[in-house]
């Protein structure tokens, strides 16, 4: 199987981890719509939200834990927690993945999901998530 997500938690390729349990790895996105915008991905490959057969449940807990943690240490207000099901609908890996976005007061709503400020350098970011 060729799956980018799958190399990543088999750390055959390099992420920035912020948090992981036996069910999920979570990872900054590489090309983040906000500071902080994380993946949490099941360790076991399934291919979206719809043929996931309970792996969105058993990875509930660490969305839950670092969406806290990116509220709490980033200051953001509110979060996005989104999940893309097809290409149509914006999925690029097939894996499933949930986004979890920050969202900042400078710039509510769905519409500014993707901040138009300038992006701290990823390293930074993860420093302040450790």
């Amino acid at each position: 199987m060729d799956c980018l997500f799958c190399s990543i938690i088999a750390g055959d390729i390099p992420s920035r981890t912020v948090a992981s349990d036996d069910a999920a790895v979570a990872f900054l996105d590489v090309a983040p719509f906000q500071d902080g915008h994380t993946l949490v991905v099941p360790r076991r490959h399934v291919p979206d939200l719809l043929g996931n057969d309970g792996e969105l449940a058993r990875i509930a807990p660490l969305v839950t834990s670092v969406s806290t943690l990116l509220v709490e240490r980033l200051g953001a207000q509110g979060i996005n927690v989104i999940s893309n099901v097809g290409e149509v609908a914006g999925q690029s890996v097939f894996h499933l993945h949930v986004h979890l976005i920050p969202r900042f007061e400078a710039e509510p709503g769905f519409d500014a999901i993707r901040s138009q400020r300038p992006r701290r350098d990823p390293d930074e970011v993860l420093a302040l998530l450790r």
